[in-house]
């Protein structure tokens, strides 16, 4: 090779070479110079034990809306999914309060869960929790709705059931007025007042006792309760009114059947559905009263041979005010709160009640009723025996 060949390509080894030594080095600088991309702020300190003993539903949002934190009830409520907010309402309210820093507090309805017509009614308080984070706080006030909308309901009912008596006496005192000359008429028209008038003191009575059950969830001084005493009373209080039908009353009840309660209450609940039964089936049937303990449970039944009751109205039977034959009911006096009370007796003796019925067939009504242990019973008794003597305990 001469020599000017090789300084040619000498230098264009030298190039080369100088080339890749400047983009080695710019790009070393470059490396130096570029700031890594930094990781989103954590929540501060303390945020998640906070968030563990909140009673409110509560879930942290991040700056690009992603779940950071939330609660458990926010999963089991339906208001995070896999890590994500599930309802647009509250991503959008959650962006506003980034936007411009303002607490906001709102009410949705929201479903909850996926693929169910089930609407919760949230009351969402919307914050900002430092710098990048949302803060949600969400509480459910769909039972509180219901209540109020039950008890407006129950003040409206009242108002009419009392009215319709009320109105009926005023109307036949008038009318005993305008025949006080004939007394033919007016012992019509007084057998009618006292008809009402029966009716009124029932609807009342009733009307009481329903609201002493609501504010009294619980028994303050049960007492050893004998169900055959209960059963026995029960029938006794319908009896007039089951001759006047030609309808059989039959009553059986283990002896051993006992449970803590009130014997008051529960012979009202027993005689509510005894009454119930005879006012709703046909002259010349049997209506059935038996009690019974299985296991640690006192069952009371109460059968008729009436004419049954429609399977689309059962489960509302049990609601205030109503009643499968409104016509019916004004003709033997019902007020509509009779099964609602039985409901609520059992509830406060920590039972339940429910119905088997078919059209054509007749009715049957079953109280379930926690049963009083044999040694607590005995127990019971042995005080009761005590006090009677004028002992003391010790």
């Amino acid at each position: 090779m001469d020599a000017t060949l090789a300084g040619i390509v000498g230098g264009g080894l030298g190039l080369v070479i100088g080339a890749v030594a400047v983009a080695a080095s710019r790009l070393s600088e470059r490396k130096l110079t570029t700031i890594p991309p930094s990781a989103p702020p954590p929540l501060p300190s303390g945020v998640s034990d906070v968030l563990a003993v909140l009673k409110s539903i509560a879930i942290v949002l991040d700056s690009s809306d992603a779940v950071v934190n939330n609660s458990a009830s926010a999963v089991s409520y339906g208001l995070v999914r896999h890590g994500e907010l599930v309802h647009t309402e509250l991503r959008q309210l959650a962006r506003q309060v980034r936007r411009d820093g303002e607490i906001r507090e709102v009410e949705l309805e929201l479903s909850r869960g996926f693929g169910t017509t089930t609407n919760t009614l949230m009351t969402a308080r919307v914050a900002p929790l430092g710098a990048p984070h949302i803060l949600i706080l969400a509480e459910d006030h769909t039972h509180a709705r219901r209540v109020e909308e039950v008890r407006r309901d129950f003040v409206a009912n009242v108002s009419h059931e009392l009215k319709t008596p009320v109105g009926g006496i005023a109307l036949l005192a008038e009318a005993v007025l305008d025949a006080r000359d004939d007394p033919e008429a007016v012992s019509r028209f007084a057998a009618r007042i006292q008809v009402e008038s029966t009716r009124l003191t029932r609807l009342v009575k009733e009307i009481v006792d329903l609201s002493r059950l609501q504010v009294a969830d619980t028994l303050h001084e049960p007492e050893l309760v004998q169900i055959p005493q209960v059963v026995a009373e029960a029938v006794d209080r319908v009896r007039v009114a089951a001759e006047a039908r030609q309808i059989t009353l039959e009553a059986v009840a283990d002896e051993r059947a006992s449970v803590f309660g009130d014997t008051e209450l529960l012979a009202t609940a027993v005689a509510n559905l005894v009454s119930n039964a005879v006012n709703y089936s046909e002259q010349g049937t049997r209506v059935a009263v038996a009690a019974r303990r299985v296991g640690d449970t006192i069952e009371i039944t109460v059968s008729d041979q009436g004419q049954g009751i429609p399977a689309t109205e059962q489960s509302r039977i049990f609601e205030r005010f109503y009643r499968v034959d409104a016509a019916r009911s004004r003709a033997t006096g019902g007020t509509g709160l009779g099964l609602a009370i039985v409901k609520h007796v059992c509830a406060t003796h920590g039972g339940d009640v429910s119905v088997w019925s078919e059209e054509g067939h007749g009715s049957t009504f079953t109280m379930r009723l926690p049963a009083a242990s044999d040694r607590a019973a005995a127990d019971s008794d042995r005080h009761t025996v005590g006090r009677a003597q004028g002992e003391t305990p010790g």
